[in-house]
């Protein structure tokens, strides 16, 4: 099937390419690279997108994001925008995707998106991904039961990387990272299995 797949370039991008190239068409999408460009923030650039694809590529049978941005600072040192920031590109980002793309999946595709560790196991300083990755898994699981055309939904949820441990290991004290392809298997199993409304962990 054709899978467009936002925020393959980045590490949790790279593990889910790396595992569904294989058996499916990859259509990637990026701020700034890859085959389309897209601004997951904002509802037009995600609808031009959306176009944009089908107009090239033709349906899709699946989506996955893996981008989105949290603001990281300690809690006092938070403000309304900066929480915001989280909130606006990482849950809104990835919702926008969804209710632009019910129409441009087929019968029975999915949504996959991505959360992380943080609103599970959190750390000093992740409050504003912690609380977006919380908003993410109760959007999936209420929107999973209002899903047209037996579309899917599901979001990954993993820990830091083995990838990621060089730059950022020191903000995770004590976390073990986690296998790259690993966390690849988790987008196979999210677009190629039967599951709807879960937060599929990988820790």
């Amino acid at each position: 099937m054709n899978i467009l797949v936002i925020g393959a370039a980045g590490d949790i991008g790279q593990a889910a390419c790396a595992a569904l190239q294989a058996n499916h068409t990859l259509i990637r999408a990026g701020r700034s690279g890859g085959d389309v460009h897209v601004d997951i923030s904002d509802r037009a650039s995600v609808d031009a997108m959306y176009a944009r694809v089908a107009n090239t590529f033709g349906t899709l049978g699946a989506v996955v994001c893996t981008a989105g941005d949290a603001h990281f600072a300690p809690l006092a040192d938070q403000t309304s925008d900066t929480m915001v920031l989280g909130l606006h590109q990482k849950v809104m980002g990835q919702i926008n995707l969804v209710l632009g793309g019910l129409e441009h999946l087929v019968d029975g595709g999915s949504f996959t998106l991505t959360s992380g560790i943080l609103d599970r196991d959190p750390i000093v300083q992740g409050v504003g991904a912690a609380t977006a990755n919380g908003a993410l898994a109760g959007f999936v699981k209420s929107a999973a039961i209002e899903m047209p055309r037996g579309l899917r939904i599901n979001v990954v949820s993993p820990g830091m990387l083995d990838v990621s441990a060089a730059r950022y290991g020191a903000w995770f004290a004590g976390h073990t990272p986690v296998a790259s392809v690993r966390v690849g298997r988790a987008f196979v199993k999210s677009v190629e299995g039967a599951q709807t409304g879960q937060v599929i962990t990988v820790d």
